[in-house]
């Protein structure tokens, strides 16, 4: 049986290394010709070109793909709509097998697109793998919902012996789908396939960070009836005429003051659409008097610098009991020292690149506020590196309400937080905008029950030491987001996503 990768896993096996580095290897090789659009099953070369540099090696191209203009996007928009109804006409059934077909393409090219993941993002191999793996699970947890749930048609009570009833969730129509580069792979098909279980066919639009990925997506989709399943590539402005062009719907995963425009804008006009957003984080871990130290260093730093950080579940703030508080930072100072960042092609590298230049401009500012501001522990430089190199960084010293305890950073750049009790620690942990992840370590269970009873955040983790924030996984994490982390106070992975696609009908049948 192949090696299952999670984002808890440690470690794959060197058949899947080997394996893994010759695709990688193969897929440097050159960025070759602009990758097209995909409408209605048809190749498309629309528009400019535009490159993407590989974040590993910043003097590559990893790839090349055409921008879509507004009227591209309303032609896939077009055909999405003819499309709908015959979608939507299928039996729950005949669609998640459909999308089970998707999935076993998923598992038979995990390398491939996992090298793909890489070559765009910089992740390790644990977490592009991991990534192509959550992308299966995300499918076959949302088929599993539809079916759990009979296509969602409930029946009701009734008044009269002549009258049958019923409850019956109908989806929208055409949705807009817009992806992030984090999570290139599981979080585009997650969205795509939430919207196209239900019966709502789509138009995506990858990150232009990751044109390639959005391409391979777009081969494994293309055995969906034709129009059933878009894919535009472009940029901020190819994203906004989606948004705004002929949609029902979009389902969003992305910055907050993007997520609150999509979601304004979708509420305009002469109704109210649905806007589905997963958006930011500047998500706390409580470390109490009573916590396990050598589990909390480790949760923390996993969830701060994995992924270099760029996780909107991403630890960002530890906040800290005085009396654990030296210690704790000299523990994680020496667990930080010991991370290897290098080229994701290496197997001992722990962490690869930020994702872009303007990323490490956004570093520099920062680590230049630290040293001004507070203390940094270590880190705060960039690495004489190829690509966009920066090291995992951890200040402490802040003063309270600093910029840097509040706004989302999308680096690895943690800011340790002196607290005098629990209760200034769950003051300080929610007295941010946002409300996506949040962690606790203690051994002590009446503080436990006050951290879950108390904190304002949709996903919660008690004493993680595999992630003191992050590690959700379809069917076993919901991912819901509060406050300005979401729009819908309900979660992708979770039992009630799917539901989010679909709107409710009341059905009175008298005879």
């Amino acid at each position: 049986m192949a090696t299952r990768i999670t984002y808890t896993s440690g470690a794959s096996d060197p058949e899947l290394d080997s394996r893994f580095e010759r695709a990688l290897e193969e897929a440097r090789g050159g960025a070759g010709e602009p990758l097209r659009h995909v409408v209605a099953g048809a190749e498309r070369d629309d528009g400019p070109e535009f490159e993407r540099p590989n974040p590993s090696h910043a003097d590559e191209i990893a790839s090349r793909a055409h921008e879509a203009d507004a009227g591209l996007v309303g032609e896939a928009l077009a055909r999405a709509r003819e499309a709908q109804p015959g979608w939507r006409s299928l039996p729950y059934a005949e669609r998640c097998l459909l999308l089970r077909e998707v999935a076993q393409q998923i598992r038979d090219r995990r390398i491939e697109l996992a090298a793909a993941v890489t070559l765009e993002t910089g992740k390790t191999r644990i977490e592009s793998i991991g990534e192509v793996e959550e992308a299966v699970d995300l499918i076959e947890t949302y088929c599993a919902h539809m079916e759990e749930n009979r296509g969602y048609e409930v029946p009701l009570g009734s008044l009269s012996e002549t009258e049958r009833n019923r409850s019956v969730l109908k989806p929208y129509g055409v949705f807009g789908v817009i992806a992030p580069f984090n999570f290139p792979v599981a979080l585009a098909l997650g969205m795509a396939s939430g919207a196209l279980v239900t019966g709502n066919t789509i138009v995506l639009k990858p990150s232009e960070e990751t044109a390639l990925c959005g391409s391979l997506i777009a081969e494994i989709l293309s055995g969906l009836p034709e129009g059933v399943a878009s894919i535009v590539h472009g940029g901020a402005e190819t994203g906004k005429a989606i948004v705004e062009g002929n949609v029902d719907g979009v389902a969003f995963t992305g910055s907050a003051e993007v997520g609150r425009w999509i979601a304004r804008t979708m509420h305009e006009g002469p109704y109210a659409r649905p806007a589905l957003t997963e958006m930011g984080g500047k998500n706390p871990a409580i470390v109490t008097a009573n916590a396990d130290l050598e589990k909390a260093v480790e949760g923390i730093a996993r969830s701060a610098f994995g992924f270099s950080g760029q996780k909107c579940s991403a630890c960002s703030r530890a906040l800290v009991a005085d009396e654990a508080h030296d210690e704790f930072v000299e523990r994680l100072r020496e667990y930080t020292e010991a991370l290897v960042v290098g080229d994701p092609a290496d197997s001992e590298t722990y962490m690869g690149p930020v994702v872009n230049a303007e990323a490490v401009e956004r570093f520099g500012r920062a680590a230049a506020e630290a040293g001004r501001d507070g203390r940094v522990v270590i880190g705060g430089e960039r690495l004489d590196l190829p690509g966009y190199y920066v090291l995992p960084t951890v200040v402490s010293n802040l003063p309270a309400g600093h910029r840097l305890t509040r706004d989302e950073l999308f680096l690895p750049f943690l800011a340790v937080v002196r607290v005098g009790s629990l209760d200034e620690a769950l003051r300080e942990a929610n007295d941010v905008v946002y409300g996506l992840t949040a962690g606790v370590f203690s051994e002590d269970e009446d503080e436990v029950k006050r951290f879950l009873d108390e904190i304002e955040a949709g996903v919660v983790y008690v004493n993680r030491r595999a992630g003191a924030t992050t590690g959700a996984w379809p069917g076993i994490q919901s991912f819901p987001g509060w406050k300005s982390s979401g729009s819908t106070g309900k979660g992708g992975l979770g039992p009630y996503y799917v539901q989010g696609f679909m709107r409710e009908q009341s059905q009175t049948v008298a005879g």
